[in-house]
């Protein structure tokens, strides 16, 4: 009988345990709400605007909650973004006609933002990155209709797959580095647009719009975009 009475005493102890790992629980427990608690609130919906944008969805939830992605000025949905960036497109579309560059300069709307496609021969000599008198006249009327514009711009420059190998310009990464540097100096200089706004990249040959095969498609390759990036991206750019 006292070995019985001896497991039985054992038994009678194990509710410790339990009580121990439900104690454990509880801390875990305070300790996530705790971190929870102090999440940058608008770097998070920062992000959750990017994300709808990125995805094409009107909203993410959070904590149950649908949030409506907003413009940079908090004016309404990325939807009112869009439509001023359309607005946008009709007035460039009608600078570009009016100066007679039709065809070589082209203007959409892509989810990223209004982009403004110029081919390098308006811009450049071949295998320059000097601007010609002809790309002030459009830069610069481009540029004062992007001055009173809240959003970031991104000037991105690229080839074709043609190489390029002298003093200047050891390879098409350098010339179309420079060549979006130099339009970015040109907004600046001649537009007044704020340098905190403006970035300039260059792709090189590896972002091509046509394929590299003949004379035509190389030369619609050869382009500089100025992209007007969606207010949506604005609370995730780099902030001075």
């Amino acid at each position: 009988m006292r070995p019985k009475r001896k497991a039985k005493a054992a038994n009678s102890e194990r509710w410790l345990l339990t009580y121990s790992d439900m104690i454990t629980l509880l801390m875990i427990f305070f300790i996530m709400m705790y971190v929870i608690s102090n999440v940058n609130t608008q770097k998070f919906q920062a992000l959750a605007r990017v994300l709808g944008s990125a995805f094409g969805t009107s909203n993410i939830l959070d904590n149950g909650n649908a949030i409506l992605p907003e413009d940079v000025s908090n004016n309404g949905p990325i939807s009112s973004d869009t439509s001023q960036l359309a607005m946008l497109k009709k007035q460039i579309d009608q600078q570009v006609a009016e100066a007679g560059f039709g065809g070589k300069v082209t203007v959409s709307v892509e989810q990223r933002g209004l982009v403004v496609s110029i081919q390098d021969t308006i811009l450049f000599v071949s295998g320059s990155a000097s601007l010609t008198p002809e790309a002030g006249s459009i830069i610069t009327k481009i540029g004062m209709t992007l001055k009173p514009l809240p959003n970031f711009i991104r000037i991105e420059g690229h080839t074709d797959n043609m190489p390029i190998h002298n003093q200047q310009f050891p390879s098409n990464w350098e010339l179309s580095v420079a060549r979006a540097t130099n339009v970015v100096q040109e907004l600046i200089t001649q537009c007044g647009i704020s340098p905190g706004r403006l970035s300039a990249t260059g792709y090189g040959e590896y972002r091509p719009v046509a394929a590299n095969d003949t004379d035509e498609h190389r030369q619609i390759n050869r382009r500089v975009d100025i992209l007007i990036l969606n207010g949506t991206f604005n609370p995730v750019e780099p902030q001075a």
